[in-house]
């Protein structure tokens, strides 16, 4: 997971339910990237006086890797270096570390993690994820990138599917053997001089990875629960069985119920919350 100032309640939540909900709880070490600029030091103080028996390292990640590359999205939130860090974690993690599960902060599992860690990726698979092929894929990317075959063409031996980022299963040998981090930048290069999507840092992975991934049940990410990117209304669960809920889009569930307005599913967030009382952090 990444670790920063503004998600960090979030991060506390999904850390708990982590650990709550596993049959081997002691068996769970925790990866952590931290923006370089952030104070580490902080936000492992934090970590540690609540889950003192926590296995955990926390890795900083210089923004200049990424910063140079981004460009502006639909939400200036999207815009955060660190939201760019799963791209890097083949280089920033320790190479004895072979498989990893990437989790977004704004989510909490009600399920064993172990489950999700041991999705099978078969003989080549980099990467596993929930997979949604009803969605409108077009919408990931913008007209000009659509109009010019040699880039649409990108997608014609593929069955190419919408697959969220926020929750993954990587093989990060395979990552580095097939240096996917630089086929991520390339897109990303070619994004600041030509407007090929909207949405930061989710469509260079579909470019690269879109039709290529071991789908995951969807039970493993109901997704949506902040609501869109513009308005982050409130959203029900989707139909199916339920191991992890995610609030990805605008709304998080701890910014509603400060606010005390909070949609309905937020009450499922709330008793994972260690940080009810006015919290400051950055003091």
């Amino acid at each position: 997971m990444t670790l920063d100032t503004a998600y960090i309640r979030g991060s506390m939540a999904a850390i708990l339910s982590v650990l709550q909900h596993s049959s081997c709880p002691q068996n769970i070490a925790f990866h952590f990237v931290a923006s370089a600029s952030a104070n580490a030091s902080l936000l492992r103080a934090t970590i540690s006086s609540s889950f003192p028996y926590l296995k955990f390292r926390v890795y900083t990640f210089d923004d200049s890797f990424v910063s140079r590359l981004i460009s502006t999205s639909i939400r200036s939130a999207l815009d955060c270096p660190l939201n760019y860090a799963r791209s890097y974690l083949a280089n920033i993690l320790p190479l004895g570390v072979r498989r990893v599960v990437y989790l977004d902060s704004d989510l909490v599992l009600v399920d064993d993690i172990a489950k999700l860690a041991a999705t099978p990726l078969g003989e080549k698979s980099v990467l596993a994820a929930p997979e949604y092929c009803n969605a409108n894929f077009t919408i990931y990317f913008t007209p000009t990138f659509w109009s010019n075959p040699s880039l649409s063409l990108t997608f014609a031996d593929r069955k190419a599917c919408y697959f969220n980022t926020g929750v993954m299963v990587i093989d990060l040998y395979r990552w580095r053997a097939g240096d996917y981090t630089s086929k991520i930048e390339e897109w990303m290069e070619l994004q600041k001089r030509m407007r090929i999507y909207e949405l930061g840092s989710l469509p260079p992975f579909l470019l690269v990875f879109a039709g290529n991934i071991v789908p995951v049940d969807h039970r493993w990410n109901q997704h949506g629960l902040g609501g869109d990117n513009f308005r982050g209304l409130c959203r029900d669960l989707h139909p199916g069985p339920v191991s992890l809920l995610h609030w990805s889009g605008k709304g998080k569930p701890w910014a509603r119920l400060d606010a005390n307005r909070p949609c309905p599913l937020d009450a499922l967030w709330a008793p994972y919350d260690l940080l009810q009382t006015p919290f400051a952090l950055d003091s």
